[in-house]
């Protein structure tokens, strides 16, 4: 949905104060570098006049020597302008970069997984560099251009103030034409962006799940998706370009009808003798400051569209609801959930998955929770972790003085999870380890490893230092699942979530690692998600959904 320009630019000028050294220092030296210009173009006229013996205001050998002063003082200028770039660029999208991303693992897990995760990279990567350089880069040269257009007129109106008038008779017929193209220019750059994310997601998720491609046969399917996928934003760039083409050529039109009024006005007043070798030079000098001016702002219009589109869609991510943030809250074990009268559904179009629900999973007990795909397992796993809340009823953590606490995302500290599925990063098992306990030393390392019947991550020549790809790409599915297990073991949690932990372990496996955890910790509470009969074994109560 496009949003009203106004909002659009105030959320840029917001952006804008975050960046102001940045943004001021590149103004600063595009306006320097504008005074430095005109007045090479003052001192190509004082030694052309000195050459030609019209002028006695400087002997020649001095303008010549202004004019490499200047030279020198306008290479110094654009090398800073190239440090502050360097140095202020990076750390701004950086900055920017980390407050959307920050946002996004902040804001409410149903909201945000509405997005796809390519559409979201593409904007923390793309969007984030176009607003953070139009805040940045953009306006500074904004303001360079409009002070390099408004110093060359009046110099040239201090020269000949009716060519002056003559050359920027175009200005009138820019503003026009930049009104007539702008909003259809910026449809199409949405639509485009769209379409760009589009292509991402396909990247990612077809890269992804690569193994899954390759056994259904489906690698053609998936080239011809992306082909399709790029003909239509090949096809909107080309309505854009066209657009694009005519705006521009009728501009070029109009530079070029400017510069030849200039070129004959200055000739024939140089035949007459009106004007010196130097003044006619200025005047095409400032002529084309003049111009060039213009020309960049009509450069500025698919800029500012690019930038606008690119704030629609960052500020739709920072509109996202978030999570309560309160310190960690953490309870004194064992600890008990009830859950009463809990009704939830995830729209008000979807199904009602519980109504009125009550259950206790008392302190200490071992639950296993069964039921047919699509009972509502999961959910109930989102609930109890925060995750989505109930439209009606409460959920209460009980600790051991009987106090009661509701359910909220600052409470997930006393939860350790293991969800179904391969979960590891990218890195080494001992990095992915610390996730839950950053502060573990070896020796609990290996004492997690070894409840989760893990030990074979001692056997391998690197141990601990082994290095797993992306989701646990080198382990089989079975010793990715164990880890996970021992990462989750490792967190100070008191309430164990295990959704179908291990499914990918052979009986005999599953058998060590089940009787391990219930007898290493026998006073905490144990949830299980399982359709497996080992687990139904070592349950104290049963849920079926």
């Amino acid at each position: 949905m496009t949003r009203p320009i106004p909002h659009i630019i105030r959320y840029l000028l917001t952006q804008l104060k975050g960046y102001k050294l940045q943004a001021t220092l590149n103004t600063i030296v595009g306006v320097l570098l504008v005074f430095l210009d005109l007045a090479f173009v003052w001192a190509t006229k004082l030694a052309v006049d000195a050459a030609t013996h019209q002028t006695q205001a400087c002997t020649l050998n001095q303008a010549l020597v202004l004019i490499g002063t200047i030279m020198l003082l306008r290479i110094l200028t654009s090398l800073s302008s190239r440090w502050i770039s360097a140095i202020l660029g990076v750390k701004a999208q950086n900055r920017m970069r980390q407050h959307i991303f920050t946002k996004l693992l902040q804001g409410q897990w149903a909201t945000l997984k509405t997005f796809h995760t390519g559409n979201l990279t593409n904007r923390l990567e793309r969007d984030v560099n176009d607003v953070v350089s139009f805040a940045t880069e953009s306006i500074p040269s904004f303001i360079t251009t409009f002070t390099q257009f408004v110093g060359a007129f009046f110099f040239l109106f201090f020269m000949d103030s009716t060519l002056a008038i003559i050359i920027v008779c175009v200005v009138p017929f820019f503003i026009i034409s930049s009104k007539l193209y702008f909003k259809r220019m910026r449809n199409l750059t949405h639509e485009a962006r769209n379409e760009e994310s589009c292509i991402q997601s396909i990247l990612q998720e077809t890269l992804q799940h690569v193994l899954i491609v390759k056994t259904l046969q489906r690698v053609d399917f998936f080239i011809t998706k992306l082909s399709s996928q790029q003909s239509r934003l090949h096809a909107t760039i080309l309505k854009r370009t066209k657009l694009s083409t005519i705006s521009s050529s009728l501009l070029n039109l109009g530079f070029a009808t400017g510069y030849f009024v200039t070129f004959a006005w200055g000739a024939t007043n140089l035949s007459k003798g009106l004007i010196t070798y130097g003044a006619m030079l200025a005047f095409i000098q400032l002529v084309g400051q003049i111009q060039g001016p213009v020309r960049n702002l009509s450069k500025f219009i698919p800029v500012f569209i690019a930038s606008f589109t690119a704030a629609e869609r960052l500020m739709e991510l920072e509109e996202l609801p978030q999570e309560e943030q309160c310190p960690p809250l953490k309870l004194t074990p064992p600890l008990q959930l009830n859950l009463t009268d809990v009704k939830f559904q995830y729209t008000h179009k979807s199904r009602l998955i519980f109504n009125h629900f009550n259950y206790k999973f008392p302190a200490g007990s071992v639950t296993a929770i069964v039921g047919e795909t699509g009972a509502g397992k999961t959910t109930l796993i989102r609930l109890l972790l925060s995750l989505v809340t109930p439209i009606e009823g409460n959920i209460i953590i009980t600790d051991s003085q009987g106090n009661n606490y509701p359910m909220m995302p600052h409470m997930r500290t006393n939860f350790a999870y293991v969800p179904q599925g391969n979960t590891l990063f990218s890195g080494t098992i001992r990095s992915n380890l610390l996730q839950g306990n950053p502060s573990a030393t070896d020796e609990e390392l290996k004492q997690a490893l070894h409840i989760a019947a893990a030990d074979f991550v001692f056997k391998k020549a690197d141990g601990l230092d082994t290095i797993c790809g992306e989701t646990g790409d080198g382990l089989s599915e079975g010793q990715a699942q164990r880890i996970a297990i021992a990462r989750a073991l490792l967190s100070d949690g008191n309430i164990f979530i295990f959704d179908e932990a291990t499914s990918s372990l052979d009986p005999t496996t599953e058998e060590i690692v089940l009787q391990r955890i219930i007898t290493h910790y026998p006073h905490r509470t144990l949830i299980f998600i399982t359709h497996r009969p080992q687990v139904l074994k070592y349950a104290t109560q049963k849920l079926k959904l």
